[in-house]
């Protein structure tokens, strides 16, 4: 008995070892040849780790990590291994309102302020007018505002009480405006409704049902984890780590962690129409409202660079919405610092692609995701790394020319109108907050808010050079307007907008 035993172990070993020969032949036949172009391409992108799942016919077909989580150390990037996958999370978010409207507990068309009875626009029309659909379709007629958020020590109720003071660019639902704003509102509805947290919210109906065991909504959930990617950056033609970026005050817009294993059954959960092992989770009806399109996007500049053979893009409720070979794609990405993200997939083909990296602004995932769909679709390769690859070091030479035009532009020999201590002082905005310029070792900088220090280089006339110290943001251009007085009355911050100046504080000799 015993050696019949051993012998009926040893033929299931026999067969379960050819099961898993085949089993991975049948996976890989596709993807002949795909592990070498994915080493090449991250070399050619200077991407220093790559994860890759592929989800067909409900199964997980392929998943597989490249590269390194950190340069310079040698732990491998695997299947499981943590990235931030930005704004990736949105569809989440429209999940989780996707799930309370087949509750019956909201409406997609219900007014927001139904449920955020303090949540105001700059334009009263549009506070009122604003739906819940509207609050995931980014057509509010709003863009910037992200400063509110990004490096930012505001909460998410602070980040909601201010969003009145900015300035529509646009009217309402008459074009795109990606909002980050707007899915923190949609998110904040949750609590509203169930009493429950987004965040709870996300852990109990979405992440355990799923066995979504390590994603979380947090960095401090990577705390408890060795398997992390470490976020790069690419400064002066270098790429280095960077520090993770806190974005939990704008959680439902962004700040999901997670790994392609755990991502692909969020995508299995898609391509079911909102059912997982048999469980409907959410209604098909609910699905199909967030893949249809709300939003019309033009097919011009970076998108259309993006989605090469798209005849048509549009934004559904946290989808990306196109065509890509005469299949429907709906997909999202991510970014942060640090790391990009991609969920891609053809409903028709029953098909996902979940790819996740650790360098910020690489578009690596597209090309990618491509040559995966055009591998299973039996389409004729073409090599998109090659191609997307040239596009954006095009891209790269005309933004050194423009850099260049704007020196050439440069008026020599000015001087500000002022001796630089007279522009130091205060600033106040309704929306971010107070700002002030320190003029210290003979020389300006400007400090706004607790993360953002940056250095001022006189450029011409009353326009100075701005270099924030955290590389990170970049640089931008401050301008001065003086009064008739002759006065500093207003600061213009690049890409941030208008600092009125403060008044100046009468000295206790003065009062008495």
């Amino acid at each position: 008995m015993k050696f019949q035993s051993r012998a009926n172990r040893f033929v299931v070993l026999i067969l379960m070892l050819f099961i898993s020969s085949v089993f991975a032949a049948a996976q890989d036949a596709p993807l002949q040849g795909f592990d070498e172009y994915v080493n090449k391409a991250i070399k050619d992108w200077d991407v220093p780790g790559v994860a890759i799942a592929v989800v067909k016919d409900d199964k997980i077909v392929f998943a597989k990590g490249y590269g390194v989580r950190e340069l310079g150390k040698p732990s491998p990037v695997d299947e499981r291994t943590m990235f931030a996958i930005g704004s990736s999370s949105k569809a989440f978010t429209a999940a989780a309102i996707a799930m309370l409207v087949d509750e019956g507990k909201l409406k997609w068309y219900d007014p927001a302020t139904k449920y955020l009875p303090g949540f105001q626009l700059y334009d009263p029309y549009a506070t009122r007018e604003l739906t819940v659909r509207d609050l995931l379709s980014h057509r509010v007629g709003l863009e910037r505002g992200d400063l509110l958020w990004y490096a930012s020590s505001y909460d998410r109720s602070e980040i909601l009480r201010r969003i009145r003071y900015l300035k529509p660019s646009s009217s309402m639902r008459s074009r795109f405006g990606y909002q980050n704003v707007m899915y923190l509102a949609a998110g904040q509805i949750v609590p509203t409704v169930t009493g429950k947290e987004w965040d709870d919210f996300l852990r109990e109906r979405i992440f355990v049902p799923l066995g979504m065991t390590a994603t979380g909504t947090s960095i401090k959930t990577l705390a408890g984890s060795n398997d992390v990617a470490a976020p790069h950056s690419k400064f002066d033609d270098k790429v280095v780590p960077i520090p993770y970026r806190n974005i939990d005050n704008i959680g439902p817009a962004g700040s999901i962690n997670s790994n392609v294993v755990d991502m692909e059954q969020w995508v299995r959960l898609q391509l079911g129409s909102g059912m997982y092992q048999g469980k409907q989770l959410i209604s098909p009806a609910a699905v199909k409202e967030m893949h249809t399109p709300q939003t019309i996007i033009r097919l011009e500049g970076a998108m259309e660079r993006l989605y090469p053979e798209a005849h048509f893009l549009n934004y559904g409720m946290g989808w990306f919405l196109s065509d890509y070979r005469g299949r429907k794609l709906v997909e999202h990405g991510g970014s942060i610092d640090g790391m990009r993200a991609l969920v891609a997939m053809m409903p028709e083909e029953k098909m996902g692609v979940v790819i996740l990296t650790n360098l910020s602004g690489t578009i690596l995932s597209v090309p990618l995701s491509y040559r995966i769909f055009d591998a299973y679709l039996g389409a004729q390769q073409r090599d998109w790394s090659a191609e997307m690859l040239k596009t954006v070091k095009t891209q790269q030479e005309q933004a050194k020319a423009a850099n260049a035009k704007m020196e050439a532009e440069r008026v020599k020999g000015t001087s500000p109108s002022l001796a630089l201590e007279k522009y130091a002082g205060d600033y106040q905005d309704e929306m971010y907050g107070d700002a002030k310029i320190v003029f210290e070792n003979g020389k300006l900088k400007l400090q706004f808010g607790p993360n953002y220090t940056g250095d001022l280089e006189h450029w011409h006339y009353d326009v100075f050079r701005l270099t924030w110290r955290d590389q990170q943001q970049g640089k931008a251009f401050v301008s001065f307007r003086l009064n008739r007085q002759g006065k500093v009355e207003v600061m213009n911050v690049e890409n941030i907008g208008e600092f009125t100046r403060a008044p100046e504080k009468k000295s206790e000799t003065a009062n008495k």
